[in-house]
């Protein structure tokens, strides 16, 4: 049976993450990176596309789970008739680890426990060779195929089929510890190394980043965990923020809706750069700012709207037959076709998020001046060229509103970077195209009706318009936003969810999808600050039940069947979180 997406929790070093379910198995590892190929993989298929599973040997065993504080330690109680046990799972921070430890601690009686691991590298295209490796009483195997080695180190794994299979007591007070270390095939098996060091370090370091948080508000909680999983997101070495942690989990399940986001999205990362410093975190906005600089380096017009975790501007989308999807949702898609896309609105957010970053008190350098500049520039030789909108749409181009309103924001961010911090531009060619853009908005983004339109050429809402008030471009107020929220109340709230647009419309693609949590996120800030608290108090209460025990969201909400649907977890909904949370607490009465 499929797990629900709702019932993993992640864990993460940084620099890549695991999926664990409720029952204590890992059903999702990529190392050494977010976006290498699964070695666990049965989140897109089944325990034969690789699962390590941990957990108590009676089938009645209750399991109850927590995060260990302010960080990504998970910690799941097992309960049985014979005994009580905790499983600690962590991927430890240290470089040049790349491991997932597995701590059994008895706390009760005495606990039997049964470890399961079968791996399979490659997205379950290549089945290792595997072989006992341990001296002197330990016990090891390594597992190797291709350019991937694991070690797993513990209580003695026997093979059984295709998988290997431990057993073992855990008493009161016993410790028992299962590593799974990644290494190159060419080099020497991972070393040992000390396991407690390695959680208590783990631990320190993010509740020390957790503690940073400023501004938390009155959902303290959720929005210290919000910004930890944009952390988690967010690799240690190269400064990029992917998008989610996943591919191909699907948008409406048994649908073809499935992409890879476990890649940098430059307005995703330009938006959670934003949530960073408004909460505090400006060494999180000079990595990222340095990311961006090496990431688009060159020619403007080769500007890409999404790269890979290091830069990578390669990102060709194929499908993978090896998976057959979860619940059978297929295709199972490696790498994203929308990489070569025109979004004509990635500029604006990136223009906004740096603006956000010089006025937070991170320093303009000349080169990274001179790059915006030349951002502008190019984006002043498109200014009229239509574009695939912020959804990625997969058919025909068209002059998206919320994508003129961006193109009008990174003008005004500019202009504005002339005028208040001294640098040097084109500002009355800058000036000239903002205000053409928003005289372009005013008459043909607008209905008769009185509503911004989801493009130039129909009279459909779309809940990006939610954004315009956001970056300034009119009034949360303005009678045309109000007119706007009406009409999506109207058309895109059938269960009371907000869903992203009709998608009977222009997307080119088959199928449905669900209610993208972020924009109902975003429609929260929009009754906050245009005089409806009471209805933002209530969509954020039920939006925030959304989230599971541990407080992740993924991309999307089926209300009718009441799961979470999509990639997991997934940064815009957790920044989109965040910022519903600050609109609440900055219009709250004083």
């Amino acid at each position: 049976m499929t797990t629900p997406i709702e019932d993993y929790a992640v864990l993460s070093n940084c620099r890549s993450a695991a999926l664990v379910s409720r029952d204590g198995s890992i059903d999702w590892l990529c190392l050494p990176r977010y976006d290498s190929g699964s070695m666990l993989g049965a989140l897109l298929g089944d325990e034969s596309h690789g699962r390590w599973s941990l957990r108590p040997a009676d089938p009645e065993a209750r399991a109850t789970r927590r995060y260990d504080g302010d960080t990504f330690v998970l910690v799941t109680r097992w309960e049985t008739a014979t005994g009580v046990a905790d499983v600690y799972d962590a991927m430890p921070v240290d470089e040049g680890v790349e491991a997932v430890i597995r701590r059994v601690v008895g706390v009760s009686g005495e606990v039997d426990f049964v470890s399961e691991v079968r791996l399979r590298f490659d997205y379950a295209r290549a089945v290792p060779w595997v072989r006992q490796i341990g001296q002197g009483g330990e016990h090891a195997i390594l597992a190797v195929a291709g350019p991937d080695a694991v070690v797993i180190r513990g209580p003695r794994l026997i093979a059984v089929d295709t998988a290997h299979r431990g057993r073992w007591t855990t008493a009161a007070g016993q410790s028992v510890d299962s590593v799974l270390s990644w290494g190159p095939s060419w080099q020497e098996p991972p070393a040992p190394f000390n396991v407690e060091a390695a959680l208590e370090r783990t631990r320190e370091w993010w509740a020390a980043w957790a503690d940073r948080v400023q501004s938390a508000g009155t959902h303290a909680q959720l929005v210290t965990r919000s910004l930890m999983v944009l952390r988690a997101l967010t690799h240690s070495e190269t400064g990029g923020i992917v998008a989610a942690a996943t591919t191909s989990l699907p948008e409406a399940f048994g649908g073809s809706r499935n992409w890879d986001y476990r890649y940098v999205w430059l307005r995703d990362a330009a938006l959670t750069l934003s949530a960073y410093i408004d909460h505090g975190y400006l060494d999180a906005a000079q990595r990222w700012r340095t990311w961006l600089l090496r990431a688009i380096a060159g020619d403007p017009a080769d500007v890409q709207i999404m790269y890979g975790i290091a830069g990578e501007r390669d990102l060709p989308e194929r499908e993978i037959t090896s998976l057959p999807g979860y619940g059978g949702a297929a295709p199972v898609r490696i790498g994203n076709g929308a990489v070569t896309q025109y979004q004509a609105d990635v500029i604006g957010e990136v223009m906004v998020a740096l603006e956000a970053a010089r006025r937070a008190g991170v320093e303009e350098t000349t080169f990274s001046w001179s790059l915006q500049r030349a951002l502008l520039n190019q984006l002043a030789g498109e200014v009229d060229k239509p574009d695939l909108g912020i959804w990625e749409m997969r058919g025909e181009p068209h002059y998206f509103t919320h994508s003129r309103a961006m193109v009008w924001a990174a003008f005004d961010r500019g202009i504005r970077a002339v005028e208040e911090a001294g640098h040097e531009g084109e500002v009355e060619t800058w000036r000239t195209l903002r205000d053409k853009v928003r005289a372009d908005i005013d008459a043909r983004g607008v209905h008769e009706g009185g509503w911004f339109t989801q493009h130039f050429d129909t009279d459909e809402v779309d809940a990006s318009l939610l954004v315009l008030p956001q970056v300034g471009f009119c009034a949360y107020d303005d009678p045309r936003m109000l007119a706007t929220v009406e009409r999506m109340e109207e058309t895109l709230m059938p269960d009371g969810w907000l869903l992203r647009y009709r998608t009977t419309g222009v997307d080119g693609l088959s199928g449905d999808e669900h209610p993208f949590l972020a924009c109902s996120f975003w429609l929260v800030g929009q009754y906050a600050h245009s005089g409806r608290r009471d209805e933002a108090v209530a969509l954020m209460k039920r939006l925030t039940a959304v989230a599971n025990d541990l407080g992740l969201l993924s991309e999307e909400y089926d209300p009718t069947t009441k799961r979470q649907a999509g990639n997991t977890p997934q940064a815009l909904s957790h920044l989109a979180l965040v910022g519903a949370a600050d609109a609440l607490d900055a219009t709250a009465p004083r």
